[in-house]
Protein backbone atom coordinates (compact mmCIF):
# COMPACT_ATOMS: atom_id res chain seq x y z
CA UNK A 1 0.00 0.00 0.00
CA UNK A 2 1.25 3.90 -0.96
CA UNK A 3 1.97 5.84 1.80
CA UNK A 4 1.32 9.37 0.60
CA UNK A 5 2.17 13.00 1.31
CA UNK A 6 1.21 15.57 -0.55
CA UNK A 7 2.09 19.31 -1.67
CA UNK A 8 -0.38 22.00 -3.17
CA UNK A 9 -0.54 25.58 -3.04
CA UNK A 10 -4.14 25.90 -4.47
CA UNK A 11 -6.88 23.53 -5.14
CA UNK A 12 -5.43 20.31 -5.40
CA UNK A 13 -7.19 19.11 -7.74
CA UNK A 14 -5.11 15.83 -8.09
CA UNK A 15 -4.70 15.57 -4.57
CA UNK A 16 -8.70 15.79 -4.27
CA UNK A 17 -8.91 12.72 -6.84
CA UNK A 18 -7.06 10.77 -5.94
CA UNK A 19 -8.07 10.66 -2.49
CA UNK A 20 -11.39 10.02 -4.17
CA UNK A 21 -10.25 6.86 -5.52
CA UNK A 22 -8.47 5.72 -2.83
CA UNK A 23 -12.18 5.61 -0.90
CA UNK A 24 -13.35 4.18 -4.05
CA UNK A 25 -10.81 0.84 -3.08
CA UNK A 26 -9.51 2.20 -6.86
CA UNK A 27 -6.09 3.34 -5.15
CA UNK A 28 -4.58 0.96 -2.81
CA UNK A 29 -3.19 3.76 -0.87
CA UNK A 30 -3.33 6.25 2.25
CA UNK A 31 -3.61 9.77 2.91
CA UNK A 32 -1.19 10.32 5.34
CA UNK A 33 -0.34 14.12 4.95
CA UNK A 34 -0.89 17.43 3.04
CA UNK A 35 1.13 20.37 3.48
CA UNK A 36 0.37 23.61 1.81
CA UNK A 37 2.56 26.80 1.62
CA UNK A 38 -0.51 28.47 1.26
CA UNK A 39 -2.74 28.98 4.69
CA UNK A 40 -5.53 29.83 2.20
CA UNK A 41 -5.52 26.84 0.15
CA UNK A 42 -8.82 24.96 -1.14
CA UNK A 43 -6.47 21.70 -0.29
CA UNK A 44 -5.84 23.01 2.99
CA UNK A 45 -9.84 23.26 3.60
CA UNK A 46 -10.27 19.89 1.36
CA UNK A 47 -8.19 17.49 3.88
CA UNK A 48 -9.66 18.92 6.75
CA UNK A 49 -12.70 18.49 5.81
CA UNK A 50 -11.72 14.67 4.75
CA UNK A 51 -9.83 14.05 8.21
CA UNK A 52 -6.83 13.88 6.66
CA UNK A 53 -4.10 15.28 8.67
CA UNK A 54 -2.47 18.73 7.32
CA UNK A 55 -0.14 21.85 8.22
CA UNK A 56 0.64 25.17 6.07
CA UNK A 57 4.46 25.38 6.02
CA UNK A 58 5.19 28.62 5.31
CA UNK A 59 8.38 28.96 2.92
CA UNK A 60 8.79 32.68 2.14
CA UNK A 61 10.54 33.85 5.33
CA UNK A 62 13.49 31.25 5.98
CA UNK A 63 13.20 28.86 3.19
CA UNK A 64 15.73 26.73 4.54
CA UNK A 65 13.70 25.97 8.15
CA UNK A 66 10.67 25.51 6.05
CA UNK A 67 12.58 22.66 3.77
CA UNK A 68 13.73 21.38 7.44
CA UNK A 69 9.82 21.56 8.45
CA UNK A 70 8.71 20.15 5.48
CA UNK A 71 10.79 16.87 5.34
CA UNK A 72 10.79 16.11 8.88
CA UNK A 73 6.71 16.55 8.54
CA UNK A 74 6.49 14.03 5.68
CA UNK A 75 9.15 11.60 7.55
CA UNK A 76 6.91 12.41 10.59
CA UNK A 77 3.74 10.85 9.07
CA UNK A 78 5.34 7.87 7.58
CA UNK A 79 4.81 9.28 3.99
CA UNK A 80 6.59 7.37 1.61
CA UNK A 81 6.00 8.79 -1.48
CA UNK A 82 5.22 12.46 -2.17
CA UNK A 83 2.62 13.82 -4.58
CA UNK A 84 2.57 17.61 -5.72
CA UNK A 85 -0.75 18.74 -6.52
CA UNK A 86 0.18 22.34 -7.87
CA UNK A 87 2.71 22.85 -5.16
CA UNK A 88 4.47 26.16 -6.64
CA UNK A 89 7.62 26.06 -4.40
CA UNK A 90 10.71 24.62 -5.65
CA UNK A 91 11.85 21.85 -2.94
CA UNK A 92 14.84 22.35 -0.67
CA UNK A 93 17.84 20.09 -0.38
CA UNK A 94 16.40 18.17 2.86
CA UNK A 95 13.21 16.95 1.35
CA UNK A 96 14.88 16.42 -1.95
CA UNK A 97 17.81 14.44 -0.41
CA UNK A 98 15.42 12.47 2.22
CA UNK A 99 12.66 11.85 -0.87
CA UNK A 100 15.15 11.05 -3.53
CA UNK A 101 13.40 9.52 -6.61
CA UNK A 102 10.01 9.72 -4.61
CA UNK A 103 8.48 13.25 -5.53
CA UNK A 104 6.12 13.11 -8.12
CA UNK A 105 4.78 15.88 -10.32
CA UNK A 106 2.61 16.05 -12.90
CA UNK A 107 3.05 18.73 -15.51
CA UNK A 108 0.71 20.15 -17.55
CA UNK A 109 2.36 19.82 -20.74
CA UNK A 110 5.12 17.87 -22.62
CA UNK A 111 8.33 17.23 -21.30
CA UNK A 112 11.17 18.39 -21.68
CA UNK A 113 10.04 20.56 -24.84
CA UNK A 114 7.42 23.12 -22.64
CA UNK A 115 8.96 22.69 -18.95
CA UNK A 116 11.44 24.86 -16.92
CA UNK A 117 11.71 27.58 -14.93
CA UNK A 118 8.22 29.92 -15.22
CA UNK A 119 6.51 27.30 -17.24
CA UNK A 120 3.59 26.07 -15.28
CA UNK A 121 -0.01 26.82 -15.88
CA UNK A 122 -1.36 28.34 -18.20
CA UNK A 123 1.61 29.83 -19.74
CA UNK A 124 2.64 26.06 -20.93
CA UNK A 125 -0.48 26.20 -22.91
CA UNK A 126 0.38 29.87 -24.16
CA UNK A 127 3.78 28.28 -25.05
CA UNK A 128 2.16 25.51 -27.23
CA UNK A 129 -0.33 27.45 -29.00
CA UNK A 130 1.74 30.09 -29.53
CA UNK A 131 4.64 27.49 -31.19
CA UNK A 132 2.11 25.56 -33.47
CA UNK A 133 2.71 22.28 -31.33
CA UNK A 134 1.09 19.77 -33.15
CA UNK A 135 0.57 17.92 -29.62
CA UNK A 136 0.26 18.81 -26.17
CA UNK A 137 -0.67 16.74 -22.95
CA UNK A 138 0.67 15.72 -19.44
CA UNK A 139 3.73 14.76 -18.48
CA UNK A 140 4.39 12.46 -14.88
CA UNK A 141 8.00 12.67 -13.73
CA UNK A 142 9.87 12.57 -10.84
CA UNK A 143 11.43 15.52 -9.22
CA UNK A 144 14.92 17.09 -8.69
CA UNK A 145 16.46 20.41 -8.26
CA UNK A 146 15.66 21.38 -11.51
CA UNK A 147 12.32 22.63 -12.55
CA UNK A 148 10.42 19.61 -14.52
CA UNK A 149 14.10 17.77 -15.34
CA UNK A 150 13.73 15.04 -13.28
CA UNK A 151 13.11 11.53 -15.30
CA UNK A 152 9.70 10.74 -17.10
CA UNK A 153 7.68 8.06 -15.74
CA UNK A 154 4.79 8.27 -18.01
CA UNK A 155 3.36 11.22 -20.61
CA UNK A 156 -0.48 11.53 -22.28
CA UNK A 157 0.00 13.15 -25.71
CA UNK A 158 -3.03 15.24 -27.03
CA UNK A 159 -3.75 16.25 -30.57
CA UNK A 160 -4.44 19.66 -30.79
CA UNK A 161 -7.96 20.95 -32.75
CA UNK A 162 -8.05 23.16 -35.37
CA UNK A 163 -8.98 26.52 -34.18
CA UNK A 164 -7.05 25.22 -30.68
CA UNK A 165 -7.01 28.19 -28.34
CA UNK A 166 -5.05 28.81 -24.89
CA UNK A 167 -8.65 28.18 -23.14
CA UNK A 168 -9.86 25.46 -24.61
CA UNK A 169 -6.27 23.40 -24.28
CA UNK A 170 -6.20 24.50 -20.77
CA UNK A 171 -9.59 22.95 -20.47
CA UNK A 172 -8.66 19.75 -21.87
CA UNK A 173 -5.86 19.30 -19.97
CA UNK A 174 -7.25 19.92 -16.42
CA UNK A 175 -9.68 17.15 -17.25
CA UNK A 176 -6.61 14.77 -18.10
CA UNK A 177 -4.45 15.37 -15.25
CA UNK A 178 -6.51 14.00 -12.23
CA UNK A 179 -7.50 10.64 -13.70
CA UNK A 180 -3.85 10.11 -15.32
CA UNK A 181 -2.53 10.61 -11.95
CA UNK A 182 -4.91 8.33 -10.12
CA UNK A 183 -3.65 5.48 -13.12
CA UNK A 184 -0.27 5.91 -12.49
CA UNK A 185 -0.06 5.57 -8.73
CA UNK A 186 -2.30 2.40 -9.27
CA UNK A 187 0.73 1.43 -11.78
CA UNK A 188 3.27 2.24 -9.12
CA UNK A 189 1.66 0.48 -6.67
CA UNK A 190 0.79 -2.77 -8.11
CA UNK A 191 4.27 -2.97 -9.18
CA UNK A 192 3.86 -2.47 -13.29
CA UNK A 193 5.60 1.19 -13.12
CA UNK A 194 9.06 0.65 -10.83
CA UNK A 195 10.78 3.86 -9.51
CA UNK A 196 14.13 4.02 -9.89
Amino acid sequence: MLKLGFLSSRNGSSFRAILEAIDAGVLEAEARLLVSNNRKSGALEFAQARGVPHLCIPTERDPAAADLALRDALAGAGAELVVLSGYLRKLGPATLARYHNRIINIHPGLLPEFGGEGMYGRRVHEAVIAAGAPLSGATIHLVDEEYDRGPVLERRELALEPGETVDSLEARITTLEPLFFVETLTAIAAGDLVLP
